[in-house]
């Protein structure tokens, strides 16, 4: 019989020794490790923009050692095709058949490193992989791993030779965060820790990917009352109507923040959702999705990001936020 939790304590603790397991590889940013965990378990998928050597892949490869998952890194570069990512069929003339190599993207958990450094076309690659689970070569489809999420990074700096992810591609990420550089504390105990050994090497499972199947499917369960239905509905309305917007959250961002929500309640300990999860989750799923207007940005000497940030902070103190939601 598939693992499941019994109760939402049962839930909360196999999941905090996750966040635990993962929180020994990467020192000092539990809000880094908690955002992947909720991707993971909400069926949605992780992207990380930031600076290099902050600890990117390291944290997708510590939470897929922490639920025994498998692992694989694409490196997208100039010259990287679809079929690298996807897969090909390859002739075989002893069968005189076509047969399907899979790509880079069969596994549990993928990262996509700096993948706004190949074509648009190959980063198309990953729209139907992320969206429906599957890939499509040469007319047959072939199912991806279950569980699977997608952790791509980039660099927001560094433009030259990129090529900037089309809407299409955001609206894919459940979640944008930046992991920031450590504190001085936990910066110097990096240096303690990794001098003579790789932390990854001291990472053990602490559940497999069939206990993790039943975490997402009783993730799916957590309560949603109608109230903070309509709150989060409310959100999202919000940012397609303000007049300094000039793309708002898509209705696949109001999904996705319900899904995040669930897990969110559920990594606490409870069965039902109160708008407290909502609100705390509107920026790292809103944020990447919209587009402020023209002139909102540069009027206020703000940068794209600030401005976001700003107009979803005051989104979420101007919607009106129901009180009984159980």
């Amino acid at each position: 019989m598939p693992y499941a939790p019994t109760t939402a304590e049962t839930f909360a603790r196999d999941t905090d020794a996750v966040l635990a397991s993962v929180s020994r590889v990467i020192d000092g940013k539990p809000a880094a490790v908690r955002a992947a965990l909720v991707c993971l378990l909400a069926e949605g998928h992780l992207l990380i923009e930031d600076v290099p050597g902050v600890g990117k892949t390291m944290l997708a490869r510590a939470l897929a050692a922490s639920v025994d998952a498998t692992v694989r890194r694409i490196q997208f570069t100039p010259d990287l095709l679809p079929g690298d990512v996807t897969g090909v069929s390859v002739y075989n003339p002893v069968d005189r058949e076509f047969e399907f190599k899979p790509g880079a993207i069969f596994a549990h958990i993928v990262i996509a490193d700096e993948i706004n450094r190949s074509s648009p076309k190959t980063q198309s690659a990953l729209l139907e992989a992320m969206e429906e689970r599957q890939v499509t070569v040469d007319g047959t489809s072939h199912a991806l791993e279950d569980p699977f999420l997608v952790v791509a990074t980039q660099n927001p700096l560094e433009m030259e030779g990129t090529y900037a992810l089309p809407e299409a591609q955001r609206d894919r990420f459940m979640m944008r965060i930046s992991m920031g550089y450590p504190d001085a504390a936990n910066e110097a105990l990096m240096l303690r820790q990794r001098d003579t050994a790789n932390p990854l090497d001291g990472v053990a499972p602490i559940v497999d990917t069939d206990q993790v199947r039943g975490l997402i499917a009783w993730a799916r369960g957590i309560h949603v009352s109608p109230a903070v239905e309509e709150y989060t509905v409310g959100l999202a309305r919000a940012t397609r109507e303000h007049p300094d917007v000039r793309l708002g959250a898509s209705p696949r961002a109001t999904l996705q923040l319900i899904r995040a929500a669930k897990v969110w309640a559920a990594l606490d300990g409870r069965e039902f959702v109160i708008p407290d999860d909502v609100a705390t989750l509107v920026e790292p799923v809103f944020a990447h999705r919209m587009i402020p207007a023209r002139g909102s940005v540069s009027s206020r000497g703000r940068s794209s990001a600030d401005t976001i940030s700003a107009i979803l902070r005051g989104i979420v103190g101007s919607v009106r936020v129901p009180l009984a939601t159980r």
